[in-house]
């Protein structure tokens, strides 16, 4: 007999009972990092500084509309293991300004461009800055290839 194994249904927002939370079915997406805007990178030195930045931890950088994002991968301290809020009487007023109306709770987000490596963003800013200049050959000592920045 064959029995067909299928992963748990997601709970859906549209599903959501009057006066119950979105957050009692969430992984606590939204408290596991933070992503601040920063200047669109033009110079060498800027895209060094974000190399820097990535090689000191869980660090990534992505572009959504237009708009460049530092994003630092980090738990909330008070993030308990149930993803609930350790401090809510007490949270910051970011996090109590925070809804769930456009949190990424069932978002599959996908960026305009995402980099995880100090090596995308470096291939990156020799592409960008290069641009229209003749291109140099070049061949990566250690033999890894970097995925390409879509």
């Amino acid at each position: 007999m064959i029995v067909e194994v299928r992963p748990p249904r997601q709970f859906k927002r549209e599903d959501l009972k009057p006066g119950e939370n979105l957050c009692t079915y969430c992984t606590g997406t939204c408290c596991r990092y933070f992503a601040l805007p920063i200047e669109t990178p033009t110079t060498r030195k800027d895209f060094d500084h974000m190399r820097w930045y990535m090689l000191h931890g869980r660090v990534s950088f992505f572009v959504d509309q237009g708009t460049w994002f530092l994003m630092v991968h980090n738990d909330c301290r008070e993030l308990m293991p149930d993803n609930r809020c350790g401090i809510y009487q007490t949270r910051p007023q970011i996090c109590r300004t925070y809804t769930t109306d456009n949190c990424e709770y069932d978002d599959k987000t996908c960026y305009d461009q995402f980099f995880e490596t100090p090596e995308q963003i470096e291939e990156y800013a020799d592409l960008v800055l290069n641009w229209g200049k003749k291109k140099k050959k070049s061949v990566e000592k250690s033999g890894v290839v970097s995925l390409p920045v879509v």
